[in-house]
């Protein structure tokens, strides 16, 4: 029996299997506002098979974007576009869930294929914030945050919870990885401060174990919580893998339900080890050290891959992001590949590779 195509329960939600989308921004965006794009995209996911659909990172206010063409969940207009895409993804069979982020200091860039860049105040762009005025790389000094910003950010993610509640999310996930503003106060190479949101282990994780705790009192119970996070920072006298298990065991006390095991973004100049399911580790690390619910991601494309990593205990379910990119009915096609029934859509049986 396939574990990847086993349905998994958490919480109130079912996931059909656990072949799950990972959050892949779009740059499509206008004002915050998801459109045609947006449910073209996630909704070919779901009729494609997945049992999880996630969006982009979603940001929590203006300046949280990464771009300017990004994704947000900061007002009414925006619940709105989202609420249509929610509806189609349930209608395919699937979950669907946000990524709500801040993008801190890697904020106010242009689109990848206009070259990355920052983008300036007299093009839409903006002054980005961080815990320390440190720059990523070429981007502009951020400004750094004062402790009463800092509150205001944790309110951010709250009132996004609600609406993402009121939008009709099944999952919330915190993104706290690659190098944005949750990961860059958790990073000793981002983080600078010497006040309570800084220097010792505790001060620099305060930030994100207080906004998950804000999000978990917003959410409906019956809907889970989800965090990513960059296990290690591939960087000497950065944040690493026994970092990231204890905070994983901290965020577990405040009910959360499953970290996402990615890594990276820190910094520019990381030496990062790739490979097929180089991250898998991370997943199987904290799954047992912290006994909590892991999904690992990272360079999984083959059915028999995925299957083993599930398999052999080591995540709980799997993200996949280009592999998505590449073929949206990849669920279709591996459970076909692994000899496991699955439902096809109705209008697309007649392309089934085998009988009803």
């Amino acid at each position: 029996m396939s574990v990847l195509f086993s349905p998994l329960t958490i919480r109130d939600v079912t996931f059909r299997n656990r072949v799950w989308v990972s959050p892949m921004c779009q740059y499509s965006a206008e004002d915050g506002v998801p459109n045609d794009w947006h449910l073209v995209h996630l909704g070919s996911r779901a009729v494609g098979g997945a049992g999880l659909v996630m969006t982009e990172a979603t940001a929590v206010s203006p300046e949280g974007r990464i771009s300017p063409e990004d994704t947000g969940i900061w007002n009414d207009t925006q619940v709105e576009a989202w609420r249509r895409i929610v509806s189609f993804v349930h209608e395919q069979g699937a979950a669907i869930g946000i990524q709500l982020a801040h993008a801190g200091r890697k904020g106010s860039t242009a689109q990848p294929w206009k070259g990355g860049g920052a983008v300036p105040p007299s093009e839409g762009g903006w002054t980005t914030v961080a815990p320390s005025p440190i720059p990523f790389g070429d981007l502009p000094p951020p400004r750094e945050l004062t402790t009463e910003e800092i509150q205001g950010v944790i309110a951010q993610f709250r009132a996004c919870a609600e609406r993402a509640d009121e939008a009709g999310f099944d999952v919330v996930e915190i993104h706290a990885a690659h190098g944005y503003l949750l990961h860059q106060f958790l990073s000793p190479l981002c983080n600078h401060r010497t006040d309570e949101w800084g220097g010792s282990w505790d001060n620099r994780a305060r930030l994100v174990l207080e906004v998950a705790r804000a999000v978990r009192d917003a959410l409906s119970w019956d809907k889970p919580l989800f965090v990513r996070i960059s296990a290690t920072d591939w960087a000497p006298g950065g944040w690493d893998l026994p970092d990231s298990v204890e905070l994983a065991r901290r965020l577990k006390t405040l009910a959360v339900d499953l970290i996402d095991c990615s890594s990276g973004g820190a910094v520019p100049d990381a030496k990062v080890e790739v490979g097929p399911g180089y991250q898998v580790p991370f997943a199987k690390a904290i799954r047992h050290e912290a006994r909590i619910r892991t999904a690992a991601v990272g360079m999984l494309t083959e059915p028999a891959q995925v299957e083993e990593v599930l398999a052999q205990g080591n995540a709980d379910a799997a993200f996949l992001a280009r592999e998505m990119l590449r073929d949206p009915y990849w669920p279709l096609h591996a459970a076909t590949e692994l000899g496991v029934p699955i439902s096809w859509p109705v209008q697309y049986r007649r392309a089934r590779p085998i009988k009803d």
